[in-house]
């Protein structure tokens, strides 16, 4: 059977094959044939692979392809709602159709995601809205939801994730009603679960996937034990995504959702038979007080903050009684009224556990866990989890024999693939590394500036920026300025401005954060006559092919910061185990991110471009060596003159 499923694969990807026939521009790599081939063998042997697929071996299609012919039952997780679309919408119907394949597929989101109309009708009749333009967005919601068929909110185009109104236009676990609800039979969230238990094919995404795990919420659960192979691609981000979601959390914005949801039933349902609008108060002033406990001397939040929870631990305990106390009330006068309508039981529910969980908080955590608190504008976070994947992944694997299969471009920068196998128990599964089938001599260099001021001294930003702005305008643009932090963003910005202007060729200089991310890549365009300067959400998940990106400089070395909580306590688990936090852990992690980083540069077999990595250190330390060979093999370049002068022949070709 192996030998029929690898034939059939190869078949497939020949070059007088189903898809070279399906899509003209198609042509055979050996990285992504020897890649494919794998997958097909882990498939029919049910076994564990490990792989590693350098930029443009065409992983998706390496996996997709052998799962398809397989003909076997298959989850697949990707990092991102988007890349989930990506997979349905395009790459699974393009490829089911070239191959001949009749293929059942299913798409499964996060409640979130759905449109629940009940709550709609909720929201309608409520009309508690913050602005007019949340009213507006609202009324587009309901006539949306009139024609569609998968109550995706997906479909409705320009609808911010960040709306006010999605929370009131879908359901929670806490608040549905479940066989309860009056449009329980037309519910979308029931519906998506139908269909992904008929389905071969199920696309989830990780952040799902683990929260299903811990919470069996979302059809995830069901749905495992039922599938011969699951595959999850950008697994790289697999870690971070378990630890967030196989946690407990408590958010100040659960206690605030509760109240106003009290409030609405409360006057709709048993108007004057309990005191709604106090006990609504009451809940609403202790998750306040809340978060101002745990954001403590933390005045302005723009971004998301990771607070250390020893930082907060004293002044946590008071306001979580308090908010406690509040939920038991509401649960008291809940439970009086729960005759009235079905939505008072749920609430009731919903009330004990937000006291259950406030307690556990007030509480000391429990062994081998991690607490820390996430805080933005609108809310605190407390949240309690294991440091890594590793129980969970291997009570999921000795489950059932089936194929598990974990790819992405970075995954380690050694031949066992130590930093995503050792976090994630894989440390058994087979392993393979496919490089890129670019040809990065030829077509990229790489310069590390020794001039340059050390990252921590005061004039860092400003130097990189300035570096950028001539680099920036001996290519007329079309540059990216990747930086560590946010708070370096402006200093960075105003030197490449002023660089560019001093050499004869103003650019624009577009900043994260003044715009959302798509409009700012919308403005980049083909690049010409601008540079972008970004943090951590333009580091990966950016695709500029072509001559649109042609320089990214990265500002110092992507070390985990060492306050964050959940570095300090994989340190001590390190120092424990007798291994070394900074080779195992901090070298490992600045690897896998510069690589990220730097697979922004090239994107096709064509493109061409510079890599400046604007840290002494890598000229310096003996683990430079280490990061320089974790990068693909780029030409290496020794002076400013020289950095320039291949600018100037890549603006010359242009």
């Amino acid at each position: 059977m192996s030998d029929g499923l690898v034939a059939a694969v190869a078949q497939a990807f020949a070059e007088d094959g189903p898809i070279a026939r399906a899509e003209p521009g198609f042509r055979p790599r050996p990285q992504q044939d020897q890649l494919a081939a794998r997958i097909a063998q882990a498939l029919d042997g049910r076994e564990a692979l490990v792989a590693e697929a350098g930029t443009g071996v065409g992983k998706t299609y390496a996996y997709l392809v052998p799962l398809l012919l397989s003909g076997r039952r298959a989850l697949v997780s990707t990092a991102t709602k988007s890349l989930q679309d990506q997979l349905f919408l395009r790459d699974l119907p393009r490829l089911a159709q070239a191959l001949g394949v009749p293929l059942r597929m299913a798409l499964l989101k996060g409640r979130a995601s759905y449109l629940c109309r009940h709550r709609l009708a909720q929201a309608q009749e409520d009309g508690q809205l913050p602005d007019r333009f949340a009213v507006r967005a609202l009324q587009r919601v309901a006539r949306w939801a009139q024609g569609t068929k998968s109550g995706d909110l997906a479909e409705i185009e320009g609808l911010d994730d960040r709306s006010p109104v999605i929370p009131l236009v879908t359901s929670t676990r806490e608040n549905c009603l479940g066989a309860e609800c009056p449009e329980f039979r037309a519910c979308h969230v029931m519906q998506a679960r139908r269909e992904a238990m008929a389905a071969d094919l199920v696309v989830v995404n990780h952040h799902l996937f683990f929260a299903d795990l811990a919470l069996r919420d979302s059809g995830v659960a069901e749905l495992l034990p039922t599938v011969d192979a699951a595959v999850f691609d950008e697994a790289h981000q697999l870690v971070e995504a378990g630890v967030q979601f196989l946690g407990t959390t408590l958010a100040t914005g659960q206690a605030l959702d509760l109240g106003r949801d009290i409030l609405a039933c409360g006057l709709q349902h048993a108007r004057g038979l309990q005191p709604w609008a106090e006990l609504q108060a009451s809940l609403e002033h202790t998750a306040r007080e809340l978060r101002l406990a745990a954001a403590g001397s933390v005045r302005e939040v723009r971004a998301m903050l990771k607070l250390r929870w020893e930082e907060r631990a004293e002044a946590l305990p008071t306001p979580l009684q308090a908010l406690a106390e509040a939920a038991r009330a509401a649960a008291a006068a809940l439970a009086a009224v729960t005759e009235a309508a079905p939505d008072f039981a749920r609430l009731e529910q919903r009330a004990q556990t937000l006291a259950a969980l406030a307690l556990r908080f007030a509480a000391e955590p429990a062994a081998g866990q991690v607490r820390w608190i996430d805080l933005t504008a609108q809310q605190a976070r407390l949240v309690e989890s294991p440091l890594d994947i590793r129980d969970m992944l291997t009570q999921q694997r000795q489950a059932a024999p089936r194929a598990w299969i974990f790819t992405s471009a970075t995954l380690g920068d050694d031949e066992a693939l130590t930093w995503f196998t050792a976090s994630t128990g894989l440390e058994d599964a087979a392993k393979l590394r496919v490089g890129s089938p670019f040809d990065y001599p030829r077509h990229a260099r790489v310069w590390v500036p020794e001039r340059l001021p050390l990252p921590n001294a005061p004039g860092h930003p400003a130097a990189v920026g300035a570096l950028a702005g001539r680099c920036a305008a001996a290519l007329g643009g079309r540059t990216f300025v990747l930086t560590t932090t946010l708070r370096v963003l402006p200093l960075v910005a105003q030197a490449v401005g002023e660089a560019a202007a001093a050499a004869g060729r103003p650019l624009t200089v577009l900043v994260q954060g003044s715009e959302p991310r798509r409009a700012l890549l919308q403005r980049f365009g083909d690049g010409r006559g601008c540079v972008l300067v970004g943090s951590a959400s333009f580091w990966e998940g950016i695709d500029m092919p072509g001559d649109a990106l042609q320089c990214v400089l990265i500002d110092k070395l992507p070390f985990p910061p060492p306050g964050d909580p959940l570095v300090e306590a994989r340190v001590r688990q390190l120092r424990e185990q007798g291994r070394s936090p900074f080779d195992a852990y901090f070298v490992a992690e600045a690897a896998v991110s510069l690589k990220q980083g730097a697979g922004r540069l090239i994107r096709t077999e064509h493109d061409r471009g510079l890599l400046v990595l604007c840290d002494p250190r890598l000229r310096q330390m003996g683990y430079g060596r280490r990061l320089l060979a974790a990068l693909p093999p780029m030409g290496v370049l020794g002076e400013e003159a020289e950095a320039l002068g291949w600018l100037a022949e890549l603006a010359a070709a242009h």
